[in-house]
């Protein structure tokens, strides 16, 4: 088949006879005609993994074409959403985004290649989930009032491990907000971070509820205070911040998403938002979020593009207040 004077190209004619025209026309908002690949800027196994290979799953049943999961790592997951801009803006390539690697980021680096809300359209919020407070479970801290106070009082003991600057800016607030002191040591993942508090090297550290529930449950830990608007069915006697006293750390539950380049037709994104929603209401992927101690979300662009500012500004206002520095 020859069109307006040009060879085929072959790969599109048999999209085309097999589709039809009018599915192979995106921006007409006919989604997808081909497969759809999810993006990740972190390794297999992790809670964004997983959670996109949830999702995923269920995804490819409901349009039925495959929702390919790629790991994309490095450079704090800068990789990956560099690379998403680099494709066709047509909804089939989705940058799968947490928290750390979008908005976090947009706040402590100027220079950024992307941005979540101007370079990227936010599509919608997939799954949320809390930072824990956790301390070394002895008798002398059982609270967060223990934990500042002996921090105060020992401040040569008051280290805290940190992976991302998600984890630092927390920690950051908590000590501008109570006056505890403490020294960031970096470590290479949650897993070490929570063991340097099992073996003393640090006395606190926010982390993710995903590492943070197992080993509070095992008395590993103790789980101090829990940064969500309410108590979680995981750990129901450790309180929220406000109910521990610090109603003015204002530490957000964290927070992954779905994301297309700028230029993306309009159709298209409320498409892939409509079929994303959906599978996130489905009862069993509801139960595998949770398994994980994700929370499945759903927020449409709009509300999740909000969503997204506010926490830059948040992220900014922190990192200003405590005079950090980042590298680039």
């Amino acid at each position: 088949m020859w069109r307006n004077g040009h060879a085929p190209d072959d790969a599109a004619d048999r999209c085309i006879r097999r589709c039809g025209a009018a599915n192979f026309r995106l921006g007409a908002g006919r989604l997808p005609s081909k497969p759809i690949r999810f993006i990740l800027g972190f390794g297999a196994g992790g809670g964004t993994d997983i959670l996109a290979r949830i999702v995923a799953q269920k995804l490819t049943e409901n349009i039925g074409q495959p929702v390919v999961v790629e790991n994309r790592t490095g450079a704090g997951g800068r990789i990956a959403i560099e690379f998403v801009q680099s494709q066709p803006a047509d909804g089939h390539t989705v940058a799968i985004g947490a928290i750390g690697q979008m908005a976090v980021t947009a706040a402590i680096m100027p220079n950024l290649s992307f941005h979540p809300t101007r370079t990227l359209i936010p599509v919608a919020m997939l799954s949320s989930y809390p930072l824990v407070i956790s301390g070394p479970a002895n008798d002398a801290i059982k609270t967060v009032k223990d934990l500042v106070a002996y921090g105060k009082a020992n401040p040569d003991k008051a280290n805290y491990p940190t992976t991302s600057p998600t984890f630092t800016i927390a920690s950051e607030l908590f000590k501008l907000k109570t006056g505890i002191p403490g020294q960031a040591i970096p470590y290479r993942s949650s897993n070490e971070m929570m063991l340097s508090v099992v073996g003393g090297q640090s006395l606190y550290v926010f982390a993710d509820s995903a590492v943070t529930v197992p080993l509070a449950q095992a008395n590993k830990v103790r789980a101090l205070a829990v940064a969500n608007p309410s108590r979680i069915s995981e750990l129901p006697d450790v309180p929220t911040l406000p109910e521990a006293g610090l109603a003015d750390v204002d530490v957000k539950p964290q927070w992954n998403g779905a994301f297309v380049p700028v230029g993306t037709p309009p159709a298209v994104v409320k498409k892939l938002e409509a079929e994303l929603r959906k599978t996130l209401e489905d009862k069993t992927v509801r139960e595998k979020i949770r398994a994980i101690t994700y929370y499945p979300e759903g927020a449409g662009g709009e509300a999740f593009r909000a969503r997204i500012d506010g926490d830059i500004k948040i992220f900014s206002d922190v990192v200003k207040a405590a005079n950090l520095k980042f590298e680039q």
